[in-house]
């Protein structure tokens, strides 16, 4: 949970700014500005610009999260007097002073001759991110390592037309998470660039065992020596990967796939389905030391890899129409942790801000701002402020809103 105590009368902005503190905010300000000056000086001055200032800055992040709310398409439909408009959030800045700030907006300074770091642009501020995340909350000892839903909603990419769908540049990246399976904290963030020019870079990489290994080892470096449980899907469960992290302090439960997974070092006998199939719930183990290899059936052969629950423990899959399955006890903790993920994944998602920039940095930088509104929900809802104002996740995110773009008083009442 929570390492410091929030007073009950903490705002919204107060626990996003546990995370993305006015420092951070500062430094954007200074960058913008910086980068302004210099892209006039290069391309002719600018005489519609002004700096921004902090006031400004709050506001502009605090439009860009409004799309999440609202879900609509672009910012600029505030503006737009039509039905995803917001006169009050309107009010508070132009459309021309927004699109302006938009424009120069960045987080660092310019390239130094000796980044060659696809991301630095953002880096700085993934890094400050992830110190607000490991000094605010402390894990439960059960986590998931997984991609999150970070894709366009469903609803957009039905409405949208061919040409557009066609104007839309493809993700360079994918974005993995370590997640508190207890809470759906978001511990720890890991962005892959995607390699190589072609349109299948990112696809091409997702059976790569040596990709998702390097993926669970940076989820993983806070997390040595902590005694804690990973759960893995079939890209990153490998037995080298799981004895090495064992040697670390960190064990982990994950489901294997011929397909996907490395099965270097595991018997065959195990990997391959009998002829006849067996009873439904009945299960076949094969150990080594503190390492067992579960093959269950239930419908289908399902195989699992762990050295975090003992394969003699029983536990129980409980179906709504077939009553009660008997499996091992690391396949109901597997099977619990997975729901409890596409629950979180639900919720995440309703932070996601719509604003879809082309460059690379700015659509990481967009995404790592949802992932911390989302950690400050969680927060919220654990402090004694929840107890005061119970805002539901749209009723937080709206207040957020309202609170950076200067139209709610953030001052703790008297």
């Amino acid at each position: 949970g929570p390492t410091r105590k929030m007073p009950s009368s903490a705002s919204a902005v107060d626990f996003f700014q546990l995370f993305v503190p006015d420092n951070v905010l500062k430094n954007m300000v200074v960058q913008t500005n910086m980068y302004a000056k210099k892209f006039q000086e290069r391309f002719g001055s600018d005489g519609a610009w002004t700096e921004v200032t902090l006031a400004e800055m709050k506001a502009f992040l605090g439009y860009m999260i409004s799309t999440s709310i609202s879900h609509c398409e672009s910012v600029l439909s505030i503006w737009s007097g039509g039905f995803y408009s917001n006169r009050s959030l309107a009010l508070v800045m132009s459309q021309a002073r927004f699109e302006k700030i938009l424009k120069y907006f960045h987080v660092v300074a310019f390239r130094s001759s000796q980044s060659t770091h696809g991301l630095y642009k953002v880096q700085p501020f993934l890094d400050s991110l992830q110190h607000g995340f490991d000094t605010a909350f402390r894990p439960s000892q059960t986590q998931v390592l997984h991609e999150p839903l970070i894709d366009e909603d469903p609803v957009f990419i039905a409405t949208c037309t061919e040409r557009e769908l066609r104007k839309r540049k493809k993700r360079k990246f994918s974005l993995w998470v370590r997640q508190c399976s207890s809470t759906g904290f978001i511990i720890q963030i890991y962005v892959h660039l995607k390699e190589g020019g072609g349109p299948d870079g990112l696809d091409a990489l997702k059976n790569k065992p040596q990709l998702h290994g390097t993926v669970a080892r940076s989820l993983c470096r806070n997390a040595v020596g902590k005694n804690y449980i990973v759960f893995t899907g079939p890209s990153i469960t490998s037995l080298t990967l799981f004895e090495e992290f064992e040697k670390q302090g960190i064990y982990c439960c994950g489901l294997l796939s011929s397909r996907k997974s490395d099965c270097t070092g595991l018997p065959l006998s195990m990997l391959t389905n009998p002829a006849m199939p067996p009873a439904r719930g009945q299960y076949q183990i094969k150990m080594k030391g503190n390492m067992s290899l579960i093959c269950w059936y239930n419908k289908g052969h399902f195989r699992f890899l762990t050295n975090a629950y003992s394969p003699m423990q029983q536990g129980v899959i409980i179906k709504r129409k077939s009553g009660e399955v008997p499996c091992p006890l690391a396949v109901e903790a597997f099977a619990a942790h997975l729901s409890y993920i596409c629950r979180y994944d639900d919720k995440y998602s309703k932070y996601f801000i719509s604003h879809k920039p082309n460059k690379t940095w700015q659509q990481v930088f967009w995404f790592a701002i949802s992932i911390a509104i989302n950690n400050a929900y969680i927060l919220y809802k654990m402090s004694d402020a929840y107890h005061v104002t119970r805002y539901s996740r749209a009723q937080f995110g709206e207040r957020l809103v309202r609170e950076l773009v200067g139209l709610e008083d953030t001052a703790p009442a008297h």
